[in-house]
């Protein structure tokens, strides 16, 4: 049930924008159900341009679970670009969505992916385009519920005022409950006539009551000392949950299904490819990483299950590259065996495999000797940092030695250049971690020329390092906009080689992502007083207006370095801390305690004047 009116009144303006492909829907594989015959209506949004949704493996993952159920209608909503956004406002027509050019407000439930916290202000572009109140204390039974879960769920403060309820955990089974329960209150509040704010507070209640993955933060409340820090935390209704637990999926991995007939987008994308989940969860423990704590335990599919689905997803969709992924795809038990049984199925069909997260261990020397015959021009690895040592203290237990010889393997068997991914502003970083950076990229392009006779290409991409929520660093501060500008400076200055290229990532947008990472509550007002003032899309460069920030930030009266660069002691009670995840606060705590005993062993390890090497 397509709305004509709606998608006839696009057509003249479509022509007036970029890519207008991105907007009308239509493609291979979308799923169209006529509303009159489902139960209840969902829709998967993604806070984020078309392009970078569409790349995303969990919305085509929750789009096929949910769309497998008849009785539900599962359609998707990106963020318009801003010129969109702008004719949408002026023609006064509705964001909607891609299957049915349904109006946003006319779905039962709306669900947000919050994968990067620096796009929340698109959120709020969504919902005032799709005519849905943005504060969840304006809302009525009429109105959708409004959830989110993803990574950005972890921390779910910033965004407490405009989100129902957020999901804590993996969405292939929270999600069909949630739906299922709200649509059975909502039947029963139609019934009885009452579609009051009070009674959709009490049907928010009856989730939270059921299920302690569910956080509804219109429940809960904080108290503050006089210096900012959090007092208290507690409950509004002695009914719910006072700690949320993660909600983790027990079941073999096996047992969630694959999509294997995902859309495929009109327009091209970053990941234009198959995209197959064959691990969850990381078997290493960095203190840096956010990923390996929030996606315990760790679960694997079976070879056979991965390459059904990868070659049932080819017949489905024509797409001729698959890419294997996972957390670190040669930690999967069966590495070996799931490359050759790849390459054997798909080499004679001209399917290229890649594998974009592989480890640095000993087995990267043979991964170039498996990968033999596929089409892999680059190689991308993650050292992040280029010092043994530092390595022991971020728990990154990978060796430069490897590193160089799963390089040099690689060359040899044709691959052109390689890609490293660095942190910078870790805990206990000195001068010689970062001359290490380039000293290593260097190292790596001379020995292509040792292999080959010429120097390869090597691009060391460097990310301004934010302590996450649930990681051993969350008691850390983020280094200061001075620092990041010196290291970007430094590192530039020291590079001689021309095949070598430094990239800094964004340092403003870094900073920003600290404070919304990092922040409670009282972000939320600045959250929406910077889009109301007109941020958008603040992850692209294009967009991102830094000023526009740091004057509402300072209207509010909000110090940002209390958030993004003070350093909290063990014992402050921090934002998050009544999201529990597995191990919990304990368990980081004394990952924490440990990191200071070695920090002070490292700060010994290389006088100031010393000459800095590459290896540890």
């Amino acid at each position: 049930m397509i709305n004509t009116a709606l998608r006839d009144a696009l057509a003249a303006i479509l022509t007036r924008v970029q890519t207008p492909a991105q907007y009308i829907g239509g493609e291979r594989n979308i799923v169209v159900k006529d509303h009159r015959q489902v139960r209840g209506k969902l829709c998967l949004a993604f806070p984020d341009a078309y392009s970078i949704g569409m790349s995303h493996h969990g919305l085509q993952v929750l789009y096929s679970i949910m769309n497998n159920d008849p009785q539900w209608a599962c359609e998707r909503v990106f963020t318009p670009w801003v010129d969109f956004e702008a004719e949408l406002r002026r023609h006064r027509l509705p964001l909607y969505s891609l299957e049915t050019f349904t109006p946003l407000r006319e779905f039962d439930l709306i669900g947000f992916s919050l994968q990067y916290e620096v796009c929340y202000t698109n959120i709020l572009t969504m919902l005032d385009l799709g005519g849905i109140p943005h504060f969840s204390e304006q809302r009525s039974v009429c109105d959708p519920l409004i959830i989110a879960g993803g990574p950005g769920a972890q921390n779910p403060e910033v965004l407490a005022p405009f989100i129902d309820l957020f999901v804590i955990g993996d969405g292939e089974e929270s999600l069909p409950w949630v739906m299922d329960q709200w649509m059975t209150l909502k039947e029963q509040a139609l019934r009885d006539g009452d579609l009051s704010h009070a009674r959709r507070l009490e049907m928010l209640a009856s989730l939270a009551v059921q299920a302690n993955w569910v956080y509804v933060p219109a429940f809960y409340e904080f108290d503050y000392h006089a210096d900012g820090t959090i007092a208290a935390f507690h409950r509004l209704r002695s009914d719910v949950p006072l700690e949320i637990v993660s909600f983790v999926n027990s079941r073999d991995l096996d047992d969630i299904p694959l999509p294997t007939r995902p859309v495929v987008p009109f327009v091209q994308t970053p990941h234009d490819r198959i995209a197959i989940e064959i691990m969850r969860g990381c078997p290493h423990q960095c203190r840096f990483c956010q990923s390996t704590v929030i996606k315990r335990p760790l679960r694997v599919r079976s070879v056979e299950t991965i390459v059904q689905a990868a070659l049932e997803s080819y017949r489905n969709t024509g797409l001729n590259e698959i890419s294997l992924l996972s957390l670190s795809s040669s930690d999967y038990p069966y590495f070996e065996e799931l490359v050759q049984r790849m390459h054997e199925v798909f080499a004679p069909l001209g399917v290229n495999v890649s594998l974009p997260s592989l480890r640095v261990n000993h087995q990267l020397r043979h991964v170039p000797r498996l990968m033999k015959g596929w089409r892999q021009a680059g190689l991308t690895l993650a050292p992040e940092v280029a010092r043994d040592d530092m390595r022991e203290q971020i728990r990154k237990k990978i060796k430069n030695e490897d590193l160089i010889e799963g390089c040099r393997a690689a060359f040899r068997e044709g691959i052109q250049h390689v890609k490293l991914y660095f942190l910078c502003g870790l805990p206990g970083e000195r001068t010689v971690d970062l001359h290490g950076i380039v000293e290593l990229a260097e190292t790596i392009s001379a020995i292509g020329k040792e292999v080959t006779g010429r120097y390869k290409e090597v691009t060391a991409s460097v990310s301004n390092f934010v302590p996450k929520p649930h990681t051993p660093y969350q008691w850390n501060g983020m280094q200061s906009r001075e620092y990041f500008l010196w290291v970007g400076e430094y590192l530039r200055r020291r590079k001689r080689n021309r095949f070598v290229t430094i990239k800094q990532h964004d340092i403003e947008t870094s900073l920003l992502e600290g404070i919304l990472t990092r922040g409670d509550r009282r972000i939320a007002p600045a959250l929406y007083k910077a889009w109301q003032r007109g941020a958008r899309f603040d992850g692209w460069r294009e967009c991102f207006r830094p000023h526009l920030w740091h004057q509402t930030f300072a209207d509010l009266g909000i110090d940002v370095e209390f958030y993004r660069s003070r350093p909290r002691p063990l014992t402050e009670r921090l934002p998050w801390d009544h999201i529990q995840v597995k191990k919990g606060r304990a368990y980081l705590q004394k990952e924490q305690e440990r990191s200071v005993l070695q920090l002070q062993v490292l700060a010994q390890a290389v006088a100031p004047n010393s000459s800095p090497s590459c290896g540890g």
